[in-house]
């Protein structure tokens, strides 16, 4: 149950009598009302009122809920008097500037003086438009039927978006707060409120509304139980607020946790037949080697060995803390030349740009083409789907592989690539992914101007490197749990 669903629930309680226990010595809602109707017409008679027009007595079927035998169902008007408040005239120069409440200042927990305005009341407007302690304020349209009971010493009036509710006999108006309250959450104000999409709770239609009365000693004892609940109401949602924004982030939470034993060789057991990272290190050296002497890549420069201050945490003895750049070439993209745009038509040449790098992969069937005569000044910044991507400037760190059907597309600058061998393809990016290596990479990215990630920062990444057959392992692994994940969202 939600914290409002709680305090839906304790105010229908409430007004439905549920909430204290009815006591014949407090009497009855009928002797109440009588005396209402006897007050009412005193102050017709003295000229402070006006006769109403009684209204239609209410059928079984319009009754929202039961209500105890010493209650008694009435219109808004036959135990109060209620009205708008004054309609402001922008242009109007005459009359003194005086502060004035409007539905901007009424929340349900009070009212706000913060942004109270002023306007221009005539002096024979003042006491009509007045406010005294214990009226009650509803929001005539915006949110609908939000209430508060004015309980200030300050002289101040109001304006027309708002209803003053001014009850007769001592009646509890904190009592018909709830109570709107109540009505609001349950739905009960907007079937009394015009309009479709902009409502309004009109006078008519607030006066029409049916509302339980009960003996004044009543109501005064469910405003003190409801008051002593709301409190409990108030931790209560605390807690389930801190509560769903720990599920929220549970899922993600787990996540990065799983990827984190991943990359500290703990989430599979290490196996001796497998073979060291050791080994796979030097097989990457020498491919690499020889991939030089052949002319397919530049010799690097090598990169500082790794001191034991730096190792954040310990691993597998077959495993092998190394730098990305040991094991991996980290190549650049390239933007297309100042002043010319890329192109819908299709020319044979796609281009990958960051937005178009989504969920560790790319959206192909967005992607735009280079324009065929600019097409050799870029041609050599090319991405295949044998490497991984790597945003490095607007959002960076993103990590990811090159669909089959795009193999070969032309690179943002906005992007770096990974090219390497002997390594699993999978293993590489969840690891690139994991809260260790995101860590690193928002630890050395620029901060001044728009950010960037620097290749040179890249090559220096400090990430564990398994043997060949655990990285599989791992991701199959993880490919096992990771959805796992995706459900609890």
């Amino acid at each position: 149950m939600t914290p409002q669903e709680l305090k839906n629930s304790i105010l229908q309680l409430a007004i439905q009598g549920k909430l204290v226990e009815q006591r014949p010595e407090e009497g009855t809602a009928e002797e109440l009302y009588r005396q209402i109707q006897e007050e009412k017409r005193r102050l017709v008679k003295e000229g402070k009122i006006k006769k109403e027009k009684p209204l239609p007595e209410i059928a079984e079927n319009e009754v929202p809920f039961e209500i105890p035998g010493s209650w008694k169902w009435v219109h808004l008007n036959y135990i109060a008097f209620s009205s708008l408040g004054k309609t402001l005239d922008k242009v109007k120069n005459t009359g003194n500037l005086q502060p004035y409440l409007c539905s901007i200042n009424v929340y349900w927990n009070g009212i706000s003086l913060e942004k109270v305005k002023k306007a221009r009341f005539e002096e024979t407007e003042l006491p009509k438009y007045l406010l005294q302690k214990g009226d009650l304020l509803i929001c005539e349209g915006g949110d609908v039927g939000r209430s508060s009971v004015w309980d200030q010493d300050v002289t101040i009036y109001y304006q027309n978006a708002l209803h003053r509710v001014r009850f007769y006999q001592n009646i509890n108006p904190y009592f018909y707060k709830y109570l709107i309250e109540c009505y609001k959450g349950i739905g009960i104000i907007d079937k009394f409120s015009k309009g479709v999409t902009i409502k309004h709770l009109v006078q008519n239609s607030l006066n029409a509304m049916w509302l339980p009365l009960p003996p004044l000693a009543e109501q005064k004892r469910i405003v003190a139980k409801t008051e002593e609940l709301l409190p409990y109401i108030d931790r209560y949602e605390q807690a389930w607020n801190r509560l769903e924004a720990l599920n929220k982030r549970f899922p993600e939470d787990m996540k990065k946790s799983l990827l984190q034993y991943a990359i500290q060789g703990k989430l599979v057991e290490q196996r001796p037949e497998e073979g060291t990272a050791e080994e796979l290190y030097r097989q990457i050296q020498e491919e690499k080697r020889r991939l030089v002497k052949e002319g397919k890549t530049k010799k690097e420069k090598p990169l500082p060995e790794i001191s034991d201050d730096e190792v954040p945490f310990e691993i597998p003895g077959s495993w092998k803390w190394v730098k990305l750049g040991n094991v991996a070439s980290v190549l650049g993209g390239k933007r297309i030349p100042a002043g010319r745009t890329l192109t819908t038509e299709n020319t044979g040449y796609r281009y990958i740009r960051v937005s178009d790098m989504k969920n560790g992969s790319v959206l192909a069937d967005r992607l735009l083409y280079v324009p065929q005569d600019i097409y050799p000044s870029i041609s050599r910044y090319v991405i295949h789907k044998e490497d991984i991507y790597i945003t490095v400037a607007g959002t960076i760190g993103r990590i990811g592989k090159i669909p089959a059907e795009i193999d070969g597309a032309n690179l943002t600058e906005n992007a770096d690539r990974l090219v390497f061998s002997t390594i699993y393809q999978d293993w590489l990016i969840k690891c690139l992914e994991a809260p260790f290596i995101q860590s690193q990479i928002a630890d050395v990215t620029t901060k001044v101007g728009q950010p960037k990630l620097a290749i040179k920062r890249i090559q220096e990444l400090l990430f564990p490197l398994p043997p060949l057959a655990e990285q599989k392992r791992i991701v199959a692994k993880l490919e096992e749990l990771l959805p796992l994940c995706e459900r609890l969202k």
